[in-house]
């Protein structure tokens, strides 16, 4: 069964079961049926679906773009690994165990986009327009954050840097195929799926604190602690399949946070629930808006050039992977238009270890992956093979 196939049947099946489960004590404020196409109307909801079409074709544009800028600017790899070594390996090797394994691999990839579209269908169930425009413009915010330090801050995955780590995810075959043609692998810093749950528990704390109520009498509190222990859940995940630093945890806090915190305020703005967009402004207040938020970007900018024109000049030195012994892992040649080629470069560093190679199509890794890493034998046979010596 492709992924594609799963997604659909949790988003038929569990979405009247989670909207359901989660209302059963705010019955009152259920949507009925009946009204559905006019709640949709009315509260302009319309725009949000349109709103996730924005993200899923600005993700694609992004993927396309990003390895042609990785060849200039490179990674950061090799400064995460120096900051916090190890760490996420002594996780996995703790941790190791096949049934967890599976589970984990379901949870992070369709639960995370289950709840991402979920969250957004529940709020709009139960009544709640503030809360259903806030967490969908989060998601808008958070990516358009996350954006630049997919572009000019690649960080690799763990499995591919640390050696002995294994990439339990990226070589499962149920799932190599999906990755390998929507997941560049080095969209690390910072992790969405830390960012995005973390900014939908935020707007609820912010939410019920604006209105001087407590969490616990929020009407909304079970769902809230659905999404806290799934947030718990894709903590852990992120770390031991493989994929994710330590350091993208709370990085990925701080863009939900930050994203949850700009939303909360301007959300009331956009539904003029204040009046006019502007009012309450003065030229005091706008200029020290100006000032400090002009003031971060121009320092944001002068960063992102900084640290291009540093890679930019050590890219004839930059290492794309560091793989121990029977070690491996994979990287993605884009799509080509036909008549177009590619020409890789590969050099062994090592001063002992033969290094193999092989070219394969993407459909093929499927079945090269069956038991969860690659089968080197089927795949030799089955693709362009290549020994790279020492040195």
């Amino acid at each position: 069964m492709s992924p594609y196939t799963i997604m659909m049947l949790l988003v038929v099946f569990f979405t009247p079961i989670v909207c359901w489960l989660f209302s059963i004590s705010q019955k009152k404020h259920r949507v009925p049926i009946s009204m559905w196409a006019k709640e949709f109307h009315d509260k302009r909801y319309y725009l949000h679906a349109f709103g996730y079409v924005i993200i899923v074709k600005w993700k694609a544009m992004t993927d396309l773009i990003n390895d042609p800028i990785k060849s200039e600017v490179g990674h950061w790899t090799d400064l995460i690994y120096a900051l916090e070594g190890e760490f996420t390996k002594y996780i996995q090797d703790f941790f190791i165990n096949d049934t967890l394994t599976t589970i984990l691999n379901f949870h992070y990839l369709f639960i995370y986009l289950f709840l991402i579209y979920v969250t957004t269908v529940y709020f709009a169930y139960t009544g709640d327009r503030d809360m259903t425009d806030k967490v969908t413009l989060n998601y808008l915010l958070i990516y358009a954050l996350a954006v630049p330090y997919y572009l000019f801050f690649n960080v690799e995955v763990t499995s591919s840097w640390i050696p002995g780590m294994d990439a339990l995810l990226y070589h499962d075959g149920a799932y190599t195929v999906f990755y390998a043609t929507h997941d560049p692998l080095d969209n690390c810093v910072p992790s969405l799926h830390v960012a995005i749950p973390f900014g939908i528990l935020m707007l609820n704390y912010l939410h019920v604190k604006e209105n001087g109520g407590k969490m616990k009498e929020w009407r909304h509190y079970n769902y809230f602690l659905f999404v806290l222990v799934n947030t718990i859940l894709f903590i852990f995940s992120i770390m031991y399949l493989g994929i994710h630093w330590f350091i993208d945890i709370p990085l990925g806090v701080l863009i939900g946070g930050i994203g949850a915190l700009f939303i909360h305020h301007l959300q009331p703005r956009l539904r003029n629930d204040y009046g006019s967009f502007f009012k309450g402004f003065d030229k005091i207040k706008v200029k020290r808006h100006v000032i400090i938020e002009g003031a971060i970007t121009l320092i944001m900018f002068t960063l992102i050039l900084m640290a291009v024109n540093v890679q930019v000049e050590n890219s004839d030195d930059r290492v794309s992977y560091r793989l121990g012994p029977e070690d491996s892992a994979y990287d993605i040649i884009q799509e080509l238009k036909y008549g177009d080629d590619v020409t890789s470069s590969i050099k062994n560093l090592d001063s002992s270890l033969i290094l193999e190679v092989v070219y394969i199509p993407v459909e093929e890794s499927a079945k090269a992956m069956e038991n969860g890493s690659i089968d080197w034998d089927y795949i030799s046979s089955i693709g362009q093979h290549y020994l790279v010596g020492p040195g």
